[in-house]
C-alpha cells in the first residue's frame, strides 16, 4: 500500500515538473541586466502628498487611463469600456462622447478639433464632430500596429504615437494589462515610436528597440519627443525627425533623461509652467529584478497560478519634471488606495490623477 502511494506521488511530481518545464507559454524571455533599484530617496523621498484624493464619479465605468481638457473646455476621460466620457471640469454633466469598441489609452486633439486616439485594440483613430471613430492607421509598412498606447499631435499636424509591443497585441492577448505583462516579462524590446502624416496618410517608424514604450510628449519647441520606456524604468528624449532609430543599440541621437526610476513609468502629460508629469504605475519588485538575467525562471513564472506571479504592490506615485530632467514635484501614497497612478492632468484649478483600474477619477486642488 505504501509502495503504491509513493509510486502515485512520484508520478504526480513528475507531471508537475513536466508542466513547469515543458508546458508551452507565449514568451521567449531575453536575459538583461536590471540596475539595482534606487529606492525612495532624494527627490523621490517617501511622502503622502497623493493621499486623500477627492473623486469624481464615472458612473458605471472605471479605469480613467487618460484625461484631458478639450478645446471646448470640457474634460474628456478614456475608460476601460472603450468609451470616452465628456463632462464639465467638476464632473457634472457627464455624457458618453464616443465609443471605439476597443480600449483608448491615450488621446490628443488636432487643429481641427478632432480627438486623435491611440486605441490598443484598433490602432490610431480620429473622432470628429459626428463622434464616429475613423481608423487613421492600423499598420506600418504592412506590419500591424498591435498595441497603440500614447499619442501626441505636433503643431504641423504630425501624430506621434507609441506601439508598445510588436510581439503581444492587446486584443490577441486578452487585454492591455495581460499583453503588458507578457511583453515586460519577455524583454524582447519590440516596441516602437511611430509618426503618422495626415497629408500623405503614411506612417513611419521614428524609433524602435524599446521595452514597452508607453507615454509620449513633445518638447515645448516641438523638436524632441519624451518617451517612457516602462519595461526598463526609464524615460528617453528623442529627435522628432529620427527615422528607424534603434534605441537599444545606443547612439548620440537618443538621450536618456531618466534611468533606473523607482517604479514603472507610464503616461507622460504636459503640465503648466513648462513641466511634464509622469505616473509611476507600479513600484519596483525585487523578485522581478532578480529574474532579469534568468530567462528560464521567467518562463516558468507564467506556468504558475496567477496569484503566485510577482506582481508589484499598489503604491500611488506621480512625478513632475522639467525638460532637462529635474524633478520639481513628487506626490506619493504608500497605501496605494488609488490604484495604478498612470499620470497627472494639470489644469489651472486641479490635478486629475489618471488610473488604469480606479473606479472613480481622483483629483487634488492645484497648489498655487
Amino acid at each position: 500500500m505504501v509502495k503504491r502511494a509513493l509510486t502515485v506521488l512520484a508520478a504526480l511530481l513528475l507531471l508537475v515538473l513536466a508542466y513547469l518545464t515543458l508546458w508551452p507559454v507565449p514568451v521567449e524571455p531575453v536575459a538583461w541586466t536590471a540596475p539595482p533599484a534606487p529606492g525612495y530617496t532624494g527627490p523621490h523621498a517617501p511622502n503622502t502628498r497623493l493621499a486623500g484624493l477627492r473623486t469624481i464619479s464615472l458612473g458605471e465605468d472605471h479605469g480613467p487611463e487618460h484625461v484631458m481638457l478639450g478645446p471646448d473646455g470640457k474634460l474628456y476621460v478614456a475608460v476601460a469600456s472603450g468609451r470616452i466620457l465628456r463632462m464639465a471640469p467638476d464632473g457634472s454633466g457627464r455624457e458618453i462622447f464616443a465609443s471605439t469598441g476597443g480600449r483608448v489609452l491615450g488621446f490628443d486633439f488636432d487643429a481641427q478639433g478632432r480627438l486623435i486616439a491611440a486605441d490598443a485594440f484598433r490602432g490610431l483613430l480620429a473622432i470628429g464632430a459626428d463622434r464616429q471613430p475613423v481608423v487613421l492607421a492600423d499598420q506600418v509598412g504592412g506590419d500591424p500596429i498591435r498595441y497603440a498606447d500614447g499619442v501626441v499631435v505636433a503643431r504641423d499636424g504630425t501624430v506621434f504615437f507609441t506601439d508598445a509591443s510588436t510581439r503581444f497585441g492587446a486584443k490577441a492577448s486578452g487585454g492591455t494589462f495581460e499583453a503588458s505583462v507578457l511583453d515586460i516579462l519577455e524583454q524582447a524590446a519590440s516596441g516602437r515610436v511611430l509618426a503618422y502624416d495626415p497629408a500623405t496618410r503614411l506612417t513611419r517608424v521614428v524609433a524602435q528597440g524599446l521595452a514597452f514604450p508607453n507615454g509620449i510628449a513633445l518638447s515645448q519647441d516641438g523638436s524632441a519627443l519624451f518617451v517612457a520606456e516602462t519595461g526598463k524604468y526609464r524615460v528617453w528624449k528623442l529627435p522628432v525627425g529620427a527615422s528607424n532609430l534603434d534605441v537599444g543599440a545606443g547612439g548620440s541621437a537618443a538621450r536618456l533623461l531618466f534611468d533606473n526610476l523607482p517604479g514603472y513609468p507610464d503616461n507622460l502629460m504636459r503640465g503648466l509652467d513648462g513641466k511634464l508629469w509622469m505616473g509611476l504605475v507600479k513600484p519596483r519588485n525585487p523578485t522581478i529584478d532578480k529574474l532579469a538575467d534568468k530567462p528560464f525562471l521567467r518562463k516558468l513564472t507564467l506556468r504558475l497560478p496567477r496569484a503566485l506571479w510577482p506582481v508589484p504592490k499598489a503604491y500611488g506615485h506621480v512625478v513632475a519634471f522639467t525638460e532637462d530632467g529635474k524633478v520639481v514635484a513628487d506626490l506619493q501614497d504608500p497605501s496605494g488606495a488609488y490604484p495604478e497612478t498612470t499620470a497627472v492632468t494639470e489644469t489651472a484649478e486641479r490635478l486629475y490623477i489618471q488610473s488604469l483600474h480606479a473606479k472613480d477619477l481622483g483629483w487634488l486642488p492645484r497648489s498655487r
